[in-house]
């Protein structure tokens, strides 16, 4: 499915430096859009570097602009003139100190003083939120209770909180608040993004996300002994981009998308990649439930013995039918993902051989 994507308007990223956000900024600068994107330091040559080199070498361009989620009035400036606004910036990590103030208000003030700005802008005509899956689940278990065992657009978390699953929990509350903000004004509309776990290289070459965690632990021999048995669904990263993309340009788009490849286990993972990385010492077996529920909370303080209950040894299904049929997206091999992101770890020096 072709997209037409004006290049005569701009387009706003949040988060620019991030994991997504790269991706989708590479791929509108090649389409020839000039962008906006929000960073932390626009000064911080390490960060922003490779922006501004997509900025060299495209048709488009990327024009930096400093902006805080917990500033209020800090996006006004980097929406001015703007007709799309792709909100991807929200805190993805698994060790913090204070689930509320690193996760959950960076989320959902993040989200609203992103769409404050948006809603007093006269540019702005359509805005992509960057939610996730764990907005429509809390834990694993609850696929079993879903309509055909598979989760769907229509489903929401109602499991998760600021003491399990916080993350989720931030996810979830954020993309509830932008659809209230959304459906109170009629100025622009708003579609929503929910990918699974996003695997692949990253356009700046550098592993930030915490979703390099699960290749550095397979690569530096964290899982010798066996790969943890939780099974999710995976997406490479240029396919939520284009997703991401798509449901800005498609004039029908509408509502919420999994975006999501397949299912996947770590030992699976792994032995995708013991064909290419043989000498780096990737699990070739899961460890039994029991044992991680056992040591787990003493090897990992993040991780609890209901999160290990209710989301190891449980089967992960989602429908991703509405990405193909409204959206275009046609996806990438799961394998050249994991390939692709783990040599890229190397080439960085990630981890060494055993």
């Amino acid at each position: 499915m072709e997209i037409k994507i004006n290049k005569k308007k701009k387009a706003l990223v949040t988060g620019g430096t991030g994991f997504v956000a790269g991706w989708i900024i590479k791929q509108l600068v090649e389409a020839g859009v000039n962008v906006h994107a929000t960073v932390r330091d626009p000064s911080d040559d390490a960060k922003v570097g490779h922006l501004l080199e997509l900025s060299q070498n495209g048709p488009g361009s990327v024009t930096l602009f400093q902006a805080d989620l917990l500033e209020a009035g800090s996006f006004n400036a980097a929406v001015e003139g703007c007709s799309f606004v792709f909100h991807t910036a929200s805190p993805f990590i698994l060790k913090f100190n204070d689930p509320q103030r690193d996760l959950i208000d960076p989320a959902l003030k993040g989200t609203q003083n992103i769409l404050e700005a948006v809603s007093s802008s006269d540019s702005v005509e359509r805005v992509v939120l960057t939610s996730s899956c764990v907005a429509i689940y809390g834990d694993a278990d609850e696929c079993a209770f879903a309509p055909n065992n598979m989760l769907n657009e229509t489903i929401w978390n109602t499991t998760s909180s600021a003491f399990h699953q916080p993350y989720s929990y931030s996810k979830t509350v954020a993309e509830k608040e932008a659809w209230k903000i959304a459906e109170a004004q009629e100025k622009w509309s708003l579609v929503v993004i929910n990918p699974s776990l996003v695997l692949g290289p990253t356009v700046s070459g550098k592993s930030t996300s915490a979703s390099h965690d699960i290749c550095l632990q397979m690569g530096d021999g964290t899982m010798k002994a066996g790969a943890p048995p939780f099974e999710i669904g995976m997406v490479d990263v240029r396919d939520v981009a284009d997703a991401h993309i798509r449901a800005a340009y498609i004039p029908d788009a509408s509502g919420r998308h999994i975006v999501s490849n397949e299912s996947c286990t770590p030992l699976k993972l792994s032995k995708m990649l013991q064909g290419e990385f043989e000498k780096y010492p990737l699990p070739n077996k899961e460890l039994p439930k029991w044992l991680v529920w056992l040591v787990g909370p003493i090897m990992d303080k993040s991780m609890t013995r209901k999160m290990i209950t209710k989301n190891m040894g449980h089967s992960w299904k989602a429908d991703n039918s509405k990405s193909k049929e409204k959206l275009g997206i046609e996806y990438r091999s799961l394998k050249s993902s994991i390939i692709e992101m783990f040599q890229q770890m190397i080439d960085e020096g990630s981890f060494k051989k055993s």
